[in-house]
């Protein structure tokens, strides 16, 4: 499942600068539905744009009506804040709701409980971190693990106007998780593991830093079986969300071979053709 590529240094780089960029523009006051329709931020995938180079929003609604998205709102109904309701959000720093270019609500789909220590590899500007320092309650934690500096500004910036004391925002790949072994009892991301150049990676850390019986609820895009690893490019560009994506058997498989069991892959919505937003869940056996 590690990506074919001879440069998997160039891709990251390039996902971390589509990250960068989005929490700049956040902080300028561009809307998140901007974000969706611009090259650097949904890159060439289901809606295309034009970057300026200097993080800044010049959408091509034209381009968009053409694509797969049919429109801005159908962006806006596969990726980013249109995937959370007004109540589940409420309370949330504005600039957290719009940071989010994820594809679904994995704080909902892991069923988090009160006091439970909570992961969320790839926390952007900290949507989903938030949300579970709610759900766990004083009692409970929630980290953030982001490679972005401007990322990982913004989030703390959040979480100050949140007034949200339990939880911390680490910088560190999610291929290499900057926790000791057992430390969380459940490991959430959201549309950020298609987006890894070494997948396997990613599949072991969140089997090691969870404690036996812990388990994983993650929202990302994911492949029909049929499709191959070429024809998931000519769908959409890597930091699109949409050429680095798993099968859903690729998927199963790499997380029974790192230790997971009762994985499973429910497709949610249609992000391109024959590739779906997806939720993910797994557990780490107890013994």
């Amino acid at each position: 499942m590690t990506e074919n590529t001879t440069d998997t240094a160039e891709l990251r780089e390039q996902v971390r600068a589509r990250y960068a960029g989005a929490a700049t523009a956040v902080k300028a006051g561009t809307r998140n539905a901007d974000l969706l329709v611009e090259d650097g931020f949904r890159s060439t995938s289901c809606c295309g744009g034009t970057p300026d180079g200097q993080g800044a929003v010049t959408p091509k609604i034209e381009q968009a009506e053409s694509s797969c998205c049919g429109d801005t709102s159908a962006a806006e109904r596969s990726f980013g804040a249109g995937l959370y309701d007004a109540a589940t959000t409420a309370g949330l720093p504005i600039e957290a709701v719009e940071a989010s270019l994820g594809c679904g609500n994995p704080t909902a789909v892991a069923e988090l409980h009160e006091g439970e220590r909570v992961l969320d590899l790839g926390s952007g500007g900290g949507i989903d971190v938030l949300l579970s320092a709610k759900r766990v309650g004083p009692t409970g934690f929630a980290y953030g693990v982001d490679m972005t500096d401007e990322m990982l500004d913004l989030a703390r910036e959040n979480a100050a106007k949140a007034e949200a004391t339990n939880v911390e925002f680490l910088k560190g790949t999610i291929e290499n998780v900057p926790l000791p072994d057992g430390s969380v009892d459940v490991v959430i991301s959201n549309c950020v593991i298609n987006l890894s150049t070494d997948k396997p990676a990613v599949l072991a850390e969140m089997f090691r830093v969870l404690t036996p019986g812990g388990r994983i609820g993650v929202s990302d895009v994911v492949a029909e079986d049929h499709l191959t690893p070429e024809q998931r490019a000519e769908r959409g560009s890597y930091v699109g969300c949409i050429a680095g994506a798993l099968s859903k058997s690729e998927y199963i498989d790499g997380l029974a071979a790192v230790g997971f069991t009762d994985a499973s892959v429910e497709f949610t919505h249609e992000a391109a053709n024959g590739m779906h937003s997806a939720i993910i869940r797994a557990t780490k056996p107890a013994a």
